[in-house]
């Protein structure tokens, strides 16, 4: 086998290596993650019993019963997250998508729909910065370089001092 037939196959299986490595830790954190949002829903359907319960004391029987309805629903919903492994949601979600493609298309838009919302929300704040950012630049391009007027400089003394003549000797050379 050649040296470069060698270093292919070797890539190949390091790139496989990555892929299982990759997938696993995609499949974990969908088990956390979904167990996480199972709890908060188990919570939600707890809450939507309280409700029923509240309006059932109110007399309202039949708000209760769709408050009690919803609250089992919300319940299943969130033991199915609980319970559910990566594995199994990807493929109830893919079963779903082939037997109800409606469904999925509904499914798309609302999370595009939400993340939209999100990256709307994130980015309004950064074009606020920016904006900032270039306004004062602007500013500064636009400010005239201040004019640079140096403060009159005395002159440096002199390094050796200018010769003494005695007062009242006469000027001219003798001789």
């Amino acid at each position: 086998m050649t040296d470069a037939k060698q270093a292919v196959e070797q890539g190949q299986e390091k790139a496989q290596e990555a892929m299982g490595k990759a997938s696993g830790t995609v499949r974990e954190q969908l088990d956390q993650r979904s167990s996480q949002a199972g709890e908060k829903v188990a919570g939600t359907a707890q809450d939507l019993r309280s409700v029923g319960e509240e309006l059932r004391k109110q007399g309202k029987d039949t708000p209760a019963k769709i408050a009690d309805r919803a609250a089992e629903r919300t319940e299943q919903l969130g033991s199915y997250l609980k319970e559910s492994n990566g594995d199994r949601l990807l493929e109830d979600v893919e079963d779903l998508t082939r037997r109800q493609p409606l469904v999925a298309l509904a499914g798309g838009l609302v999370v595009g729909m939400v993340a939209a919302r999100f990256l709307k929300a994130s980015s309004e704040s950064r074009y606020r910065a920016r904006a900032a950012t270039e306004s004062r630049t602007r500013e500064l391009a636009e400010t005239p370089p201040a004019v640079h007027d140096p403060a009159p400089v005395a002159p440096a003394p002199l390094a050796t001092p200018p010769p003494q003549v005695p007062v009242g000797a006469d000027a001219t050379p003798m001789g």
